[in-house]
């Protein structure tokens, strides 16, 4: 704080003196006319000149007397002054002396008009502490403009040094007058993606290390007993249910790849969206048509509209859509319904099953990514990237999914901006 105090109070102090010695300096070279001040003067000289000496002494008390002005006339000897002062006819030379009077000379004939002393202005002697004044109230200005900036800025320079220190919770708080407001705001966004990403790589690694070791695992262990296999006297069928399991282990390690690219790949290419105006109606018959077959539990679509267009992605609209009903018939017992429906500005899609439903207190949780319920729902083999996509697919269309649960009726909605 003293450092921005200091340059910015040098800043303006010497900013206000340049100015104001420059405009003075034009001022009184363009502007200030002294011959109409000391015109009386000369006027009054030259009428005593043409006088006798011995007229004069009589005029000038005249003169004293109706301008209440010391006037009187000297032998030129008597004046001193200086290598630099000379009296001329016709001119006015002024003086001031230490106690402020000023006197004002002007040469008579072989005499010296003197007219003075006459005291200045009784606060010149003030100056000093006006201008001192001028500038300690100025200082104070500062200091009040410059403390609420520095305490935040302070606060800003704490926050970004525990962040550095790995405290990823970091957050800064503002008040709302504060002149580093949109900083703070762009701070904590900064220190919530960065958090996120961090989370994220956490997750990654869990996941990785774990959901790649095991069906590795059992690869290697494959890959050791594949020569016993190989024997003649070993069963076709054995050595066929033998192959289908590695290639059903190495199928997992592809969806598990494949989910964590296509999860990545929607963060990465934020700025490359390019919307189409797609039929939703029609989106949802064909998820439907193509996972029909895939299980038992019937598959229910009701649409008031028979066509509604809306701007999106239809690629990323169908994955949203098939994630979501994939995922209702791993957990619904009886009947799924997909409903579409319009409110205001929005366009929404809902998917409800009739399963045993989601605990309240993992209601949020189940979007963040590789997250996945402690109640094991189904023996669910998921990698806990299924929702975390639809996320980032409705966020990447300015779109938000939402969700109520309870034992028996979980729904699931995918809105959409209309416009």
């Amino acid at each position: 704080m003293r450092r921005l105090f200091i340059s910015l109070y040098l800043l303006m102090s010497l900013t206000i003196i340049g100015l104001g010695w420059s405009l003075e300096t034009l001022w009184e070279s363009n502007m200030t006319d002294h011959t109409n001040e000391q015109a009386p003067i000369i006027t009054l000289a030259g009428v005593l000149a043409q006088l006798p000496s011995d007229e004069r002494q009589a005029v000038l008390e005249q003169a004293v007397t109706s301008q209440k002005i010391p006037m009187a006339l000297l032998p030129a000897n008597a004046i001193s002054l200086s290598s630099e002062q000379t009296l001329e006819p016709g001119k006015v030379l002024t003086t001031v002396n230490d106690r402020a009077q000023q006197r004002q000379f002007i040469a008579v004939g072989e005499q010296v008009l003197m007219i003075g002393p006459v005291e200045l202005n009784p606060l010149s002697h003030w100056q000093a502490l006006y201008t001192l004044s001028f500038y300690l109230l100025l200082a104070l200005v500062i200091l009040m403009w410059i403390r609420p900036l520095s305490r935040d800025i302070k606060r800003l320079e704490v926050a970004a040094n525990a962040f550095g220190k790995a405290h990823w919770d970091t957050r800064i708080q503002l008040p709302k007058s504060s002149q580093v407001q949109s900083l703070g705001r762009t701070f904590n966004q900064m220190a919530g993606q960065i958090s996120t990403l961090i989370e994220n790589q956490k997750h990654l690694s869990n996941a990785v290390s774990h959901e790649i070791r095991t069906p590795l695992a059992r690869l290697k262990f494959a890959i050791a007993l594949l020569p016993s296999y190989c024997r003649p006297e070993k069963n076709a069928d054995d050595r066929a249910r033998f192959l289908q399991d590695m290639h059903q282990d190495v199928r997992e390690i592809d969806l598990l790849l494949e989910e964590m690219l296509t999860y990545a790949s929607l963060e990465s290419a934020k700025q490359d969206i390019h919307l189409e105006q797609t039929d939703l109606v029609v989106v949802c018959r064909q998820v439907i048509d193509r996972l029909t077959g895939l299980s038992a539990i019937p598959l229910h679509f009701a649409s008031p509209l028979p066509s509604l267009m809306i701007p999106g992605e239809p690629a990323l609209m169908e994955r949203a859509l098939q994630n979501l009903i994939t995922n209702a018939q791993r957990y619904a017992h009886s009947r799924i319904d997909v409903q579409l429906h319009t409110e205001g500005d929005w366009a929404s899609v809902t998917v409800a099953d009739d399963g045993v439903g989601i605990p309240v207190d993992e209601q949020q949780k189940i979007f963040a990514p590789y997250y996945r319920s402690k109640q094991n729902r189904n023996e669910d083999k998921g990698y806990g990237l299924g929702l975390a996509i639809i996320s980032r697919i409705m966020a990447r269309a300015s779109g938000k999914v939402s969700l109520q649960s309870c034992p028996g009726d979980t729904r699931f909605t995918l809105s959409w901006p209309l416009n």
